[in-house]
């Protein structure tokens, strides 16, 4: 399918749980020609009587979000990142490809790192956040309105290709640590872009505003949260599996990064995830 179309990708950033349930969230994958831009969208829509927070570890991406209540072009939050949601709402995000946020920004995303800004100071006029939330208002639960505010957001977005070299690079470099969770030092990194480490060092702080260390300890996060979901109960197995000397190291850094050990953030998922 050339277009953007549903998906159902495995959440490794969303902290759920029993306790910390999530609005419904459509997600939805690129038009093909944005691949090299964009990872997906995602849409939540809710209506709440209560506050409910929602919390992330973040991809190594930047983000762009449209809501209802505001505009927003996303920096990586090195550690845990929140936001409440109220009443009745909804918002439009993009989840930008490694390569697209300097891109976007047209600079080093370093400054934007734990940050955020008015998504106005990076386009051209506030059209597209007019045409987005002109899309969503009206059915805000309804594919088609879904659809439609991708497609502002997809015509903004094709204006920054052909994504440059190292941009390319980087995209690689992110997904080939996912697919490699063996791979826990700087220099395989490097070894695998045909890079030294400092030139390493120096795209990774560009792009992503990060260092390549952070990368691979979010990623043991993110396959430690993706474990956990599915139900592995073994955590010493977990930490082993992320190469861990020792569980009670996996225990710090999740729980420094979460708010919760290992073990509560198990008990805390559905009892049909564990079946």
């Amino acid at each position: 399918m050339s277009g953007p179309h549903p998906t159902d990708p495995v959440d490794r950033a969303h902290l759920t749980g029993v306790t910390r349930p999530s609005p419904p969230i459509h997600r939805y994958a690129p038009s093909d020609h944005l691949a090299d831009l964009v990872d997906r969208y995602w849409i939540p829509v809710w209506s709440l009587a209560e506050p409910s927070t929602q919390s992330t570890l973040q991809h190594p991406i930047c983000l762009v979000v449209v809501s209802n209540t505001y505009a927003r072009l996303y920096g990586v939050a090195r550690g845990r990142s929140s936001v409440t949601l109220e009443g009745d709402g909804y918002a439009v995000g993009t989840m930008l490809m490694p390569a697209a946020g300097r891109l976007v920004l047209g600079r080093s995303v370093a400054e934007l790192t734990d940050t955020a800004i008015d998504l106005v100071e990076v386009l051209p006029d506030a059209r597209l956040v007019d045409d987005v939330r002109a899309a969503m208002e009206v059915a805000p639960h309804d594919p088609a309105s879904h659809l439609a505010a991708i497609a502002a957001m997809e015509e903004w977005l094709t204006g920054f290709l052909p994504v440059d070299e190292q941009g390319l690079l980087v995209n690689h470099l992110v997904a080939w640590l996912r697919e490699h969770p063996e791979v826990t030092r700087v220099g395989e990194m490097a070894d695998e872009l045909g890079l030294t480490e400092r030139s390493l060092q120096r795209l990774v702080e560009q792009r992503l505003g990060l260092s390549p260390k952070w990368l691979v300890q979010r990623r043991r996060l993110h396959d430690a949260v993706e474990a956990l979901k599915a139900g592995s109960t073994s955590l010493a197995d977990v930490a082993a599996g992320l190469g861990y000397t020792d569980q009670a190291h996996f225990t710090h850094d999740f729980r420094t990064m979460t708010g919760v050990t290992p073990g509560e953030f198990l008990r805390d998922q559905p009892a049909s995830t564990k079946s």
